[in-house]
């Protein structure tokens, strides 16, 4: 009998593995959607992978008239694309592929089993599939005990894993995001191998490294991932600022080290990818900045200055668009503002912290409230309702002002026509000097700004 949950995947499956099926060739579901449907979970997958016997070309010739459109760009390495009612379709060759030691591209061989397909995956819970031509009911093919392997909460590999990071060391990352994102404790083996072979992840395009760690970071719960990466030393073929935080005694959170606190910090904010990088980052600058005063005190004097340099220069090395990296290294430097008006918020500081966020208000707002990790739970609340104030001013301001759009009372072409100017530095710095009255006074109103203008400029002249 089908499982009640595995009854909507059939239904829209049934009808392309019929089409096989009357070509002569066998259609599995393979993926995270078998993995999902045997732990229970929702399936939330917008395609369906699966995997045939069929070569690519005999895949195109099924699908063509059935697809509402179809996609070649991987037919070279045996996967045909195809959508139809809004669904997406991944249909793959059997292959058994495996990476030169020296190259970042794979060798496809295909064959005609689906079990050496399944050899060739990254982990066992991954490496098993649904026969969806074996009658009403598919079968579920499972060569390498996948589905124990979820029930015992155990990450292995299915072949050595020095082979399986040997063919794609991209997979040492990857099982970080399986340990935390399923809860699950790796083998022995898997844990050794990882250790010997991390340096081997330099073969591994900084684009692909770039998308995994986004992936673990936005788990619900990353902090297994994190650590699983500086133990067993793969964060310092990519991200080595992680493991250098490990040795830093925070003298804020002196409960934990600094690594700890960080990775604290990432579990404690929404699982959204910005405002976890910044966690990541927010304290990366400590190391550089570490220094000892009078009885052995330690402070971190512009850490997060140093810290926005260094997230820069990282964020930079694995690839990330611009736009990722200005907000997540403004976060990073903005961090500690809240910090600085400990005797209450004026207008203006109000003013000047919005101005500066932008629109990483939110982000900064959370990542601020969530670098409190103290156990001291008058600490931690003192510190809330200090942010709790801080929002009730923003909002208080934002219901009188324009606050999300701070600018001068007077633009630029009526700062040049009231003064006779040409464009040049003269408009710019009598718009400084306008922002500046906004920010110190609130809007002052077209008529004040020009009298303003006028005894600024007979001054400056």
């Amino acid at each position: 009998m089908v499982p009640e949950r595995l009854r909507p995947v059939l239904a829209e499956v049934a009808p392309l593995a019929g089409r096989f099926a009357a070509a002569g060739h066998r259609l599995y579901l393979v993926g995270g959607t078998v993995r999902d449907l045997l732990l229970g979970r929702p399936v939330e997958a917008i395609d369906y992978d699966l995997t045939t016997d069929a070569r690519p070309e005999q895949i195109e010739a099924v699908v063509g008239p059935w697809a509402h459109a179809v996609w070649l760009q991987g037919k070279r390495f045996g996967t045909i694309g195809a959508r139809r009612d809004g669904r997406d379709y991944e249909i793959t060759t059997h292959r058994a592929e495996a990476y030169r030691p020296d190259s970042r591209k794979p060798d496809v061989v295909f064959s005609t089993e689906v079990e050496a397909d399944l050899s060739r995956r990254d982990f066992t819970v991954n490496a098993m599939a649904l026969d969806l031509g074996a009658g009403d009911a598919p079968e579920l093919v499972d060569p390498f005990g996948g589905a124990a392997d979820l029930a015992a909460s155990r990450l292995r590999t299915p072949l050595s894993p020095e082979e399986s990071f040997s063919d794609d060391p991209l997979r040492m990352l990857r099982a970080a995001r399986f340990l935390a994102g399923y809860r699950l404790v790796p083998d022995g083996a898997l844990v050794a191998a990882v250790k010997d072979l991390h340096p081997r992840l330099e073969i591994v395009s900084p684009e692909r490294i770039r998308v995994e760690l986004d992936k673990l970071l936005v788990v619900d719960q990353p902090e297994a991932g994190l650590l699983f990466l500086v133990e067993t030393g793969l964060a310092e073929e990519f991200l080595p600022e992680l493991p250098g935080m490990a040795l830093e005694v925070d003298p804020v959170h002196h409960h934990k080290d600094v690594l700890a606190h960080t990775i604290a910090v990432v579990a404690k904010t929404r699982p959204e990818r910005i405002v976890r990088l910044a966690a990541l980052f927010h304290d990366v600058g400590k190391p550089k900045t570490r220094s000892f005063g009078p009885q052995g005190k330690v402070s971190f004097h512009h850490h997060e200055v140093v810290g926005a340099r260094m997230t820069r220069e990282r964020m930079q090395a694995l690839r990330y668009p611009s736009e990722d990296i200005d907000a997540v290294s403004r976060l990073v430097e903005l961090h500690l503002r809240f910090h600085t008006y400990k005797m209450g918020w004026t207008d203006s500081a109000v003013r000047r912290y919005v101005r500066d966020a932008g629109p990483l208000l939110a982000e900064l707002n959370e990542l601020t409230r969530c670098d409190c990790t103290t156990r001291n739970r008058r600490r931690a609340e003192e510190l809330d309702r200090r942010m709790d104030a801080l929002e009730a001013r923003i909002e208080e301001l934002a219901a009188s002002e324009e606050l999300a759009r701070i600018r001068p009372d007077l633009d630029g072409n009526q700062v040049m026509a009231h003064l006779g100017l040409a464009p040049g530095p003269e408009v710019g710095r009598a718009l400084d000097f306008l922002l500046e009255l906004r920010l110190e006074e609130g809007p002052l109103g077209e008529e004040e700004a020009y009298r303003r203008l006028d005894a600024w400029w007979a001054s400056h002249s």
